[in-house]
């Protein structure tokens, strides 16, 4: 198979994983899924990868092969797997845990390098563009900073007592990091460095984006996509809203799908969104218009999560 210069995939409680031609909407192939639901899907910086976090385990699959067989399985976690991601150059991957766990895997080698204890249900795990601290945030709704190069929590944060924190997301540049959490309610503070490698967080909006729902995924946009800065939260009210980071004033809402959002990314430019839904479709969105251009079915069940790469392949240092 010929390397595809935009990857999507999706992922379903019918257990299947599906990968689209963004432009056609055509499913070109299906992996069965047996194991578990996938909770989370991330894309390799080289293209070459496709990382599925299920329960309890994470599995790698091969981008351009037909196999359906993963090339290799991560399996030291002891419950549902709720964030995955990788490093820059691709050599290590993180991930979080239901078992209250954030773990670094090496790419090159078996088992896992290091672990960290939340001592809650990890929701999310976000890596800060300085490639060396590890945000999270739980269920009990603590945000925690691990430092790397330290081994260690170097920041401790409670935006609101016992309402968990569903998702992270940083700025490009490391200068703004949102929590969204299970009362529609984002949280945005301005990342300060400190005299040591600490980041500090200063306070700077309390953003009321869904009252009264679940904000299932929050997510800033990429560095491509300036001047433009965007904030955009996907809701059980069956919707996403897009945010001006400059005063965090609404821009749009994108309104479609028929059920909970659990799930968005933006292209490369920012100028895209692919959402994923219970109402089992994924939909591509064009940020300028705020009109769904393309509606992905396939799956049988609800979508829940949805990855994208459709940059330039990033290769290993």
């Amino acid at each position: 198979m010929s390397q595809p210069t935009v990857i999507l995939a999706t992922a379903s409680y019918d257990h299947t994983i599906r990968f689209w031609e963004a432009k056609s909407g055509r499913c070109y192939r299906t992996i069965q899924y047996p194991d578990s639901q996938v909770n989370r899907m991330e894309i390799t910086p080289d293209k070459r990868y496709l990382a599925a976090a299920g329960n309890p385990h994470i599995r790698l699959f091969d981008v351009n092969s037909n196999s359906p067989q993963p090339v290799m399985s991560y399996d030291s976690h002891t419950n549902n797997v709720m964030a995955v991601g990788f490093q820059c150059d691709g050599n290590w991957m993180y991930s979080g845990s239901e078992d209250g766990t954030v773990k670094i895997w090496d790419l090159r080698a078996p088992g896992c390098q290091r672990e960290y204890e939340s001592r809650a249900a990890v929701n999310t795990v976000v890596l800060h563009p300085n490639q060396t601290e590890l945000i999270s945030g739980d269920q009990n709704g603590n945000i925690r900073v691990w430092d790397l190069t330290a081994n260690s929590c170097s920041c401790e944060l409670v935006p609101e007592v016992d309402t968990a924190v569903r998702s992270l997301t940083v700025m490009w540049d490391g200068s703004l990091v949102v929590a969204a959490n299970n009362n529609g309610t984002c949280y945005v503070w301005r990342l300060l460095r400190g005299t040591q490698t600490m980041t500090n967080f200063e306070p700077l909006h309390k953003l009321q984006a869904h009252k009264g729902y679940y904000i299932l995924k929050c997510l800033l946009s990429p560095e491509f996509s300036e001047p433009h800065r965007y904030l955009a939260t996907a809701s059980s009210d069956h919707t996403v809203k897009i945010w001006n980071v400059e005063g965090f004033t609404l821009e749009k809402t994108l309104v479609g799908h028929q059920r909970w959002v659990w799930d968005c990314v933006f292209s490369v430019d920012g100028a895209y969104l692919i959402t994923a839904s219970s109402d089992t479709t994924a939909r591509l969105w064009n940020m300028s218009s705020g009109e769904d251009i393309r509606v992905y079915q396939g799956h049988h069940k609800a979508t829940i999560c949805c990855a994208l790469h459709d940059g330039a392949e990033a290769t290993p240092s």
